[in-house]
């Protein structure tokens, strides 16, 4: 079965089409819950509530989670709080962003 460590890893290839940067290092991975079954259920929101791109994202997660031992499905949960902000990445996120002309 999949750990919450290999789910946040293959999540880190998930990214966020507009910025470019991973999802995780981004701060919208806001949990990961997993039953004895392999459903995986991840707690996740975007920069901004009227992000055109919840589709896409959802499919790259499934994509990423699916191929790993012990996951049968995946479904996104899109939560808005607390609602996110540039403080909700990770310093690698902040540094990446910075490196990439955003900050």
């Amino acid at each position: 079965m999949a750990t919450d460590d290999d789910i946040r890893t293959a999540m880190k290839g998930v990214e966020d089409p507009e910025l470019g940067l991973n999802v995780v290092d981004l701060g919208l991975l806001y949990g990961v819950n997993q039953d004895d079954g392999g459903n995986v259920v991840l707690d996740m929101t975007l920069t901004s509530p009227a992000c055109p791109l919840t589709e896409q994202i959802m499919g790259d997660a499934r994509a990423a989670l699916e191929p790993l031992e012990g996951v049968t499905s995946v479904e996104v949960n899109w939560v808005w709080e607390p609602p996110w902000t540039p403080d909700s990445m990770t310093e690698e996120g902040k540094f990446l962003m910075k490196v990439m002309g955003y900050g």
